[in-house]
């Protein structure tokens, strides 16, 4: 399939399909004319980025993780790599969540005051 199609398909936007190309995490073959050609694997990785990138991994990691995933679905294989990358993703979740919960209280505490007035 064509980048319009596979764009269309899973919701990425053209730009950003070239970008995951340029990062090394896709590899679309080419027609003669130069054409991208995307098959189904491409399609099911495109939905696996989005679907690590949601969990609030950057490229970078993803294309750490990649490796570990097989088959049609998502299932992921049991790696080192993979059980290492889950646990710093783990860690820096809740630094995030600490962080975000830190946040709501100060904003908790400044609406106290106003309604307090």
């Amino acid at each position: 399939m064509k980048i319009g199609e596979l764009s269309k398909r899973t919701g990425v936007s053209i730009r950003m399909l070239r970008y995951y190309e340029a990062e090394g995490l896709l590899k679309p073959q080419r027609t003669t004319s130069g054409y991208r050609d995307y098959d189904p694997a491409e399609l099911r990785a495109v939905e696996r980025i989005r679907l690590l990138g949601s969990a609030g991994m950057t490229l970078a990691t993803i294309r750490r993780f990649l490796p570990c995933v097989r088959g049609e679905g998502l299932v992921f294989e049991p790696c080192d790599e993979l059980r290492n990358v889950l646990h710093e993703q783990i860690r820096l979740a809740d630094q995030k969540a600490e962080k975000l919960a830190q946040s709501r209280n100060v904003l908790e505490n400044f609406l106290h005051e106003i309604e307090q007035r």
